[in-house]
């Protein structure tokens, strides 16, 4: 086991454990930790294959499209995933971005989607997803065989943008079908009107540099600070019937500066198999500047029936992502200091009931809020094995105290993971 300092096990220098953000590397992308390497293909009969459940490390070229290939039976859903993680600029184009496909053994297309850089014109990680959705308003893509994963850049030319080779993380999920037909539309009755943001004062909350190193948060109101052209992640469990709003505030920068930068801060949601669900833009000037998400649907699984893609992508629950990126164009105006960012989040209804599936979605909590997530989204983080970490005030307690509080907790750790 390596060296854990006092600072790892307590939280203090603003990174809780399992958050290790590189904060002097706007571009740091924290890849998971046990994502596989490997190689697109050029042509599709070169492709190798992807497991659902499993997360994978790959690259984009700057031209072209590169290919996976995918397994499928004739009865579940698969969600791919591909977040491009560029090197940090200011070249992007408005349009410049990743697109990211599914298509059967003929070649005809299931499903596709693209993600851009947005107005800003700065470069961060973006996701994409597309699916083989089994339904029975769908004539393509229903049969069991051979499908393929594709992935490119918007923009294949280069122009605007790094002719560099990007880096890329890719997932696949699958669901199963459900043991009883449910219902075949989606609700029309939901409450779509815009709700006050939450309302008290900010703890502070350090943002995770990656969707598997998001940072647990709850309904609530989260402080951290973000530097021009870096990325915070966060994650927040949101169950079966419950309906999530939240409002992003950019504070006074502290520097002397004066100017706007429009869409300075992009925030993204993204469900819980890094599928887009809706982003805002929050202007900047240097002062208070806030902006909030479009009202969302509660989580229902027959969202899915839904003809606009920002409510089928509400379809189940479990951790939905919230990415907040602050432009690097912010350097130009008010300096490469950091910018106060707070998150006011809501999760109101009634938990409810879920499907019950045919089988084991994979991974297999991925549809799931637990227990676990619930403390960890109030308490502040796991280490990465379920042990929930407290956030300890220092302030309050002696140093003594904390550190052989924060001793007891590794060792417990520790302990639990020599047991077989």
């Amino acid at each position: 086991m390596g060296v854990v300092t006092v600072a790892t096990l307590l939280g203090l220098g603003g990174v809780l454990p399992g958050q290790e953000a590189a904060a002097d590397d706007a571009a740091a992308y924290a890849f998971a930790e046990d994502a596989r390497s490997i190689d697109g293909a050029e042509d599709i009969a070169d492709s190798v294959p992807l497991e659902p459940g499993r997360t994978y490390r790959s690259t984009l070229p700057a031209r072209g499209p590169v290919h996976y290939r995918l397994k499928l039976d004739g009865t579940t859903n698969l969600y791919a995933s591909a977040t491009a993680v560029p090197p940090a600029g200011r070249t992007a184009s408005v349009v410049d971005g990743v697109k990211v496909s599914v298509r059967d053994g003929e070649g005809r297309t299931c499903d596709v989607d693209t993600a851009s850089f947005g107005t800003a014109g700065s470069r961060h990680p973006v996701a994409a997803w597309a699916m083989r959705e089994i339904s029975p308003r769908r004539s393509l893509c229903q049969e069991a065989g051979t499908y393929y994963l594709s992935v490119e850049r918007v923009d294949p030319d280069g122009q605007g943008s790094s002719r560099d080779p990007w880096d890329m993380e890719l997932t696949a999920v699958s669901e199963p079908a459900p043991e009883k037909a449910g219902a075949t539309s989606a609700p029309t009755q939901w409450n779509s009107a815009p709700p006050q943001p939450h309302a008290g004062s900010p703890e502070r909350r350090p943002g995770g540099a990656g969707f598997t190193r998001a940072t647990p948060v709850g309904q609530g109101v989260w402080r951290d600070d973000i530097r021009p052209g870096r990325t915070l992640f966060y994650r927040v469990p949101v169950d079966w019937g419950q309906q999530l709003h939240v409002t992003a505030e950019l504070g006074a920068s502290g520097t002397a500066g004066s100017g706007y930068v429009a869409a300075a801060l992009d925030l993204d949601l993204y469900n819980p198999v890094r599928g887009h669900v809706v982003d805002v833009g929050v202007d900047y000037d240097g002062g208070s500047k806030a902006g909030s998400l479009a009202p969302l649907r509660p989580v229902e699984y027959a969202n899915r029936h839904a003809a606009e893609r920002q409510a089928g992508a509400m379809r189940f629950a479990g951790s939905y992502y919230l990415v907040a990126h602050l432009s690097a164009g912010v350097a130009d105006t008010f300096g490469d200091g950091p910018v106060p960012l707070t998150l006011r989040v809501r999760v109101d209804g009634t938990v409810q009931d879920g499907p019950a599936y045919a089988g084991e979605p994979l991974p297999a909590d991925v549809f799931t809020v637990t227990g676990q997530d619930r403390e960890a989204a109030a308490v502040g983080g796991t280490d990465g094995d379920g042990t929930v970490f407290r956030a300890l005030a220092v302030g309050g307690i002696g140093t003594g105290t904390a550190l052989l509080a924060g001793l007891g907790v590794w060792t417990l750790a520790a302990r639990r993971r020599a047991v077989p």
